[in-house]
């Protein structure tokens, strides 16, 4: 190559240099629009999407459903209200800031539900000793479901709609299909029911299932949040591959991350216990459904990685503020069914929005 030519490469690769260089100043000199403002904000900040209509909805329907909306005594009915679906929803969090989804979360809380109930009602087994075993007993339905979405690479959606068929199989075999009535728990094991006792504070009544709602979720935020688990819990849902490549075993998180779930649930069904006040085998058919609507409109991405573990206790009392409201406001059940509906397609909607800050 002759000198000329080299020169001549020189400057071309210097004034391809330059040019990159102003297109690169032009693009950080463009301004954004409000709406990419907002997009970038609610992109860095998942949970002020439901923290926002959360406050809507209370200021709208405190209009529309008039005075007896705002009264203490209401605003604490809905956290009763919500309180089982809350702690379902916070189970059914960790499942999907993995990328999976957890269609058993309802069905293993109502099987230990009964396990606990047989053993402390029916078999005379102390019932803090019932109580542990229930725990163990959700914690183990959920490994099972751990164990067949990482060792035989089944996809989350297919093993957990097969062992909601079978947690709900077992629990009607393991009842009968009969109820514990509320006159033989107080008689034999009255610990199962104490969830459902209350405290007041003013006008308000709380019980102890929904201050352990809250306490659930303030646990799970430290653990996400402050502790390597947590973030491997992100990372896996964010790039399961990519975690892996950066040393995090993705299997073992995964079936620890089902586990914790399954023991959530377990946690969730001592308190289904004192909010129903009994044990039924058919009691919160639809609770699978109700705490992923939670989790959706509480801002966690289906897509894994992304999310506040607050939001989907926002979540669930949102849907929670639209059943009392529209109740209040004299709606029919069935369009409050059709509002949550509309709700859950609009939130997810934003989710996909939001999402194509990262595209």
């Amino acid at each position: 190559m002759s000198d000329a030519d080299a020169a001549r490469r020189k400057q071309d690769f210097e004034d391809g240099l330059g040019g990159s260089d102003a297109q690169v100043a032009a693009f950080e000199g463009h301004e954004r629009n409000f709406v990419d403002r907002l997009q970038h904000f609610l992109h860095a900040n998942p949970t002020m999407v439901p923290v926002i209509v959360l406050v809507l909805s209370v200021a709208a329907f405190g209009v529309i459903a008039g005075g007896n909306f705002f009264s203490a005594f209401n605003l604490s009915l809905i956290m009763q209200q919500v309180s089982i679906i809350g702690i379902l929803a916070a189970a059914q969090s960790l499942v999907i800031l993995t990328a999976g989804i957890d269609l058993s979360v309802g069905a293993n809380m109502v099987l230990v539900s009964v396990i606990m109930g047989n053993l402390a009602v029916n078999m005379g087994v102390p019932a803090p000793l019932a109580i542990g075993i229930g725990f163990c007993c959700g914690a183990l339905a959920g490994m099972l479901n751990g164990f067949f979405v990482t060792r035989v690479k089944l996809p989350p959606f297919i093993v957990t709609l097969g062992t909601w068929n079978i947690f709900f199989a077992l629990n009607l075999w393991l009842s009968g299909a009969q109820s514990i009535r509320s006159q033989d728990i107080d008689a034999a094991a009255p610990l199962l029911k104490f969830f459902g006792e209350s405290i007041r504070i003013g006008g308000a009544q709380f019980t102890f299932g929904s201050i352990l709602m809250v306490m659930i979720f303030a646990v799970l935020w430290y653990v996400l949040n402050r502790t390597a688990w947590g973030r491997h819990v992100y990372a896996v849902g964010d790039d399961k591959e990519a975690a892996e490549l950066a040393g995090i075993r993705t299997d073992r998180t995964l079936v620890q991350v089902y586990a914790v779930a399954g023991l959530v649930c377990a946690i969730g069904a001592w308190a289904a216990i004192g909010r129903v006040g009994s044990v039924s085998p058919q009691s919160f058919q639809e609770a699978n459904l109700q705490s992923i609507t939670a989790v959706v409109i509480g801002g966690i991405s289906l897509f894994g990685g992304r999310g506040s573990i607050i939001g989907p206790l926002v979540g669930a009392l949102i849907v929670g503020v639209f059943n009392s409201g529209l109740r209040l406001a004299g709606v029919d059940v069935l369009w409050q069914v059709f509002a949550i509906g509309w709700l859950t397609i609009i939130a997810v909607a934003m989710d996909q929005w939001i999402r194509k800050v990262s595209a």
